[in-house]
């Protein structure tokens, strides 16, 4: 990562932005804790208010996917590469797309807390086997997606301090992993889902009305922002056309299809999302959350789109480029440039928040796969009490909070986007074909499972390891070496399509189940048709 060599924040923006994230993280510490599960209750713990109206609920579900990624990451990918930020923004809207028409309502009524139970519901043999490869797929996702949380956090520390110090750089993962901790830990569901309504509405206030400044500043003439774009981009009306990223050659064009396709499927499998679809009672509430939710971020991608137009257009390319190759700071430019300190801050707390609240449904997530699939039902095989696989859930998120800050530590100077879109990888070749053939596919059996779960975060991670995200690049973690034999930075264009043969190979080559397994389809099918009573 190339930093800054001192911050683009002024101190009274520094000082704005502490006091108001200060501000944020009191008022949300305080309502998690007063909507803390308050009985020993797993249910309540994983799942939270089941009651919440559709827009909250979609508030929620918006809150837990975008990320500060979207927020800082997508916009000076706009800023920086016109027409493929765009078109990069636009897989995010269709991703949630795939989510409300695959998989959303048949999971709600055939899951319970985790996808886990959908497979111990679903499968004869070796459910198990299959929860403790489900628990490892899910532990690997979330805490790559959490240690790029942590990473950004110092990342966002940079564009106010300049390249922070070791002490100060572990002071900020101690701090913000902590306060994570507390959320997750305490406040369970209930509390997270707080603080992703919170962040939600600060979000997508924050954005709208910095674009709409951004129109207003080109009397909302989209035309005249589109040019000012191209005239200060350096390249252009290139700016405007396919290519100027992902265009450069073969390569970059099946990266950048690797890339689309893991983000499109990967949401469609990563754990926190998907415990998030598990939390409405009623079915027609998950439906109307999820139209709510494709709404929410169809409407930040869009503003986002217009944020990064609009930095190129005022503040230029070569400045955004020369502060921050990767673009991180154009939104920041952007702010300083059209309403000054304050809008600075306003934008770099949301920033904060934003990390904060994605962090926490990440180590929820975590900690109650690891307590139910994998201490309650693999080690204790059912049989733990509610009390004490609470106790375990809220011990595993701590666990899981202290991993993710020793790693984040550890990984200062990796490319956050890098490490989230692994996770997405992963959870698109591992989770998604299982939840796929587990709905939708009667022959499917546990070794199915087991080769899909196994077979796909193998193949994801190991091409990846010998890919130029490792090795071969300036840009690598280990720039000086080159063992990377897999050309593309992004694994899904390989590893999606092999965890679906592996699923169907190991199912065609195990044991057939015969009536048992068409009695157990049939009596799952109707289950997710029509649900269950609660």
């Amino acid at each position: 990562m190339v930093t800054v060599s001192e911050g683009i924040v002024d101190r009274f923006s520094l000082n704005l932005t502490f006091v108001l994230f200060l501000s944020v993280v009191v008022v949300t510490l305080f309502m998690a804790l007063l909507t803390a599960p308050q009985r020993d209750e797993i249910s309540e713990f994983y799942l939270g208010n089941r009651t919440m109206s559709p827009l909250r609920n979609g508030l929620a579900m918006c809150g837990d996917y975008v990320s500060a990624a979207t927020l800082l990451g997508s916009t000076g990918l706009v800023a920086l590469t016109g027409y493929d930020g765009l078109l990069y923004l636009g897989g995010t809207v269709v991703a949630w797309m795939m989510v409300l028409l695959l998989v959303a309502e048949p999971l709600r009524r055939a899951g319970k807390y985790t996808l886990g139970d959908t497979l111990a519901l679903r499968l004869t043999r070796l459910q198990r086997p299959a929860r403790l490869a489900l628990a490892v797929c899910t532990l690997a996702i979330t805490t790559l997606y959490l240690v790029a949380q942590l990473v950004g956090s110092m990342a966002l520390l940079t564009q106010f301090t300049g390249e922070p110090s070791a002490a100060t750089r572990t002071l900020c993962v101690i701090v913000i992993g902590t306060i994570v901790i507390v959320y997750a830990a305490i406040g369970g569901a209930p509390g997270a889902t707080v603080i992703q309504i919170i962040k939600a509405v600060m979000l997508i206030a924050g954005v709208t009305v910095t674009a709409v400044m951004v129109l207003h500043h080109y009397d909302w003439n989209p035309g005249a922002l589109l040019s000012a774009a191209a005239d200060h981009s350096g390249t252009g009306t290139q700016f405007l056309e396919p290519g100027l990223r992902y265009g450069v050659s073969t390569t970059s064009k099946l990266d950048f299809f690797s890339l689309e396709l893991a983000i499109v499927l990967g949401l469609a499998a990563l754990p926190h999302v998907l415990m998030r679809l598990l939390a409405p009672r009623k079915v027609d509430v998950l439906r109307s959350s999820l139209v709510w939710a494709v709404g929410l971020v169809g409407l930040v991608c869009l503003a986002a789109g217009i944020l990064g137009l609009g930095a190129t257009a005022v503040v230029g390319r070569e400045t955004i480029a020369q502060t921050d190759h990767k673009g991180d700071s154009a939104v920041l430019l952007l702010a300083n440039a059209l309403g000054g300190g304050i809008l600075t801050a306003l934008l770099s707390c949301l920033a904060f928040v934003t990390l904060l609240a994605v962090a926490a449904g990440l180590t929820l997530a975590a900690a109650s796969s690891l307590a139910h699939d994998l201490y309650g039902e693999v080690i204790r095989k059912g049989r733990a009490s509610e009390t004490e696989e609470l106790m375990v859930a809220r011990l595993s998120a701590a666990v899981i909070g202290v991993l993710a800050m020793m790693l984040a530590l550890i990984s200062w100077g990796a490319n956050t986007a890098t490490l989230a879109f692994l996770a997405f990888a992963i959870a698109a070749s591992a989770i998604l074909p299982t939840i796929v053939y587990t709905l939708f596919w009667r022959r499917f059996t546990g070794e199915g499972a087991l080769l899909s779960l196994w077979g796909g975060l193998v193949c994801s991670v190991l091409l990846v390891l010998f890919s130029p995200v490792v090795s071969s690049t300036p840009g690598s973690f280990y720039p000086d070496a080159d063992f990377a034999w897999f050309p593309l930075q992004n694994p899904g264009i390989v590893s999606i399509p092999a965890g679906f043969l592996l699923g169907w190979l190991g199912t065609v080559l195990s044991e057939r189940q015969g009536a048992k397994g068409d009695a157990a389809y049939a009596e799952f099918e109707v289950r997710m048709l029509v649900g269950a009573k609660e």
